[in-house]
C-alpha cells in the first residue's frame, strides 16, 4: 500500500467524532512513534514524521483550540509540507533542554545546524534540507538557532531501497562544530520508516 502524502478538509474529523476516538488513536500512535523518534547525543531528538502523524497533530491543534473550520485551512498549510513525498523522509529536530537558561546558552552556540545534519546510507550520504516554514530561517541574525527544525531528506531511488535493505547501516548525525553526534538508526525504526517510501 502507497503512504498518503496529503491531508485535505476531506480527512478531517468532525471534532465531537475525533473526540470519541481520541483516546484510543493516542494510544496506538504513541506506540507507533516510538519507532520514529531517534535520539542523536545527549540533547538532539529526531521525530520523524508522516502522514499519521500529522494528521493527528491537526486534529489535537483544531482539538485544543477549537478554531472552528477557518482554523482547517491554516492547520493543512502548516502541517502537510510535513508529510514526506514517496521519496523522502522527513523529520522534526528538537533540542529538549528543560532550563531555560541552558537552552538559551547551548542555542547561541549553534547557529547553522540545520546545514550540518545528514543520513549516512550504507555509503551514500543524504544532507537534510532545513524545511524554511514560511521562508522563516531557523538561525537568527545573532546566531542563535531554534530548538525546533524541520528537515527534508531527499532519496534516489537507489537509496530508497538501500534503505529498506535490513543488513544496510543507516546512521543519523549532526556534524556541528558545538554538537557533533551520531545514532545507528534500529532496524525496527528502519521498517517502519520504509512505509514512507513509495
Amino acid at each position: 500500500m502507497m503512504a498518503k502524502h496529503e491531508i485535505t478538509r476531506a480527512d478531517i474529523m468532525p471534532l465531537a467524532e475525533y473526540g470519541r476516538i481520541r483516546r484510543a488513536h493516542r494510544r496506538e500512535l504513541i506506540a507507533r512513534k516510538r519507532h520514529r523518534r531517534l535520539e542523536v547525543g545527549p540533547l538532539a531528538t529526531f521525530y520523524f514524521e508522516n502522514y499519521d502523524t500529522m494528521w493527528s497533530q491537526i486534529h489535537e491543534m483544531l482539538w485544543i483550540e477549537k478554531g472552528g473550520d477557518a482554523q482547517v485551512a491554516d492547520e493543512l498549510a502548516a502541517y502537510n509540507p510535513l508529510i514526506p513525498n514517496g521519496r523522502e523522509l522527513v523529520a522534526t529536530m528538537m533540542f529538549e533542554i528543560d532550563d531555560p537558561r541552558r537552552r538559551a546558552q547551548v542555542l547561541a552556540r549553534l547557529g547553522q545546524v540545520e546545514e550540518t545534519i545528514m543520513l549516512r546510507i550504507g555509503d551514500d550520504t543524504v544532507t537534510a534540507v532545513p524545511d524554511l516554514e514560511d521562508g522563516v530561517e531557523r538561525t537568527k541574525a545573532d546566531g542563535k538557532t531554534s530548538s525546533i527544525h524541520f528537515l527534508h531528506f531527499p532519496l534516489t531511488d537507489a537509496q530508497a531501497a538501500t534503505f529498506r535493505d535490513a543488513e544496510t547501516e543507516v546512521i543519523l548525525g549532526v556534524g556541528h562544530e558545538n554538537y557533533a553526534h551520531m545514532a545507528v538508526m534500529p532496524r525496527a525504526m528502519r521498517a517502519e520508516l520504509s512505509g514512507d517510501l513509495d
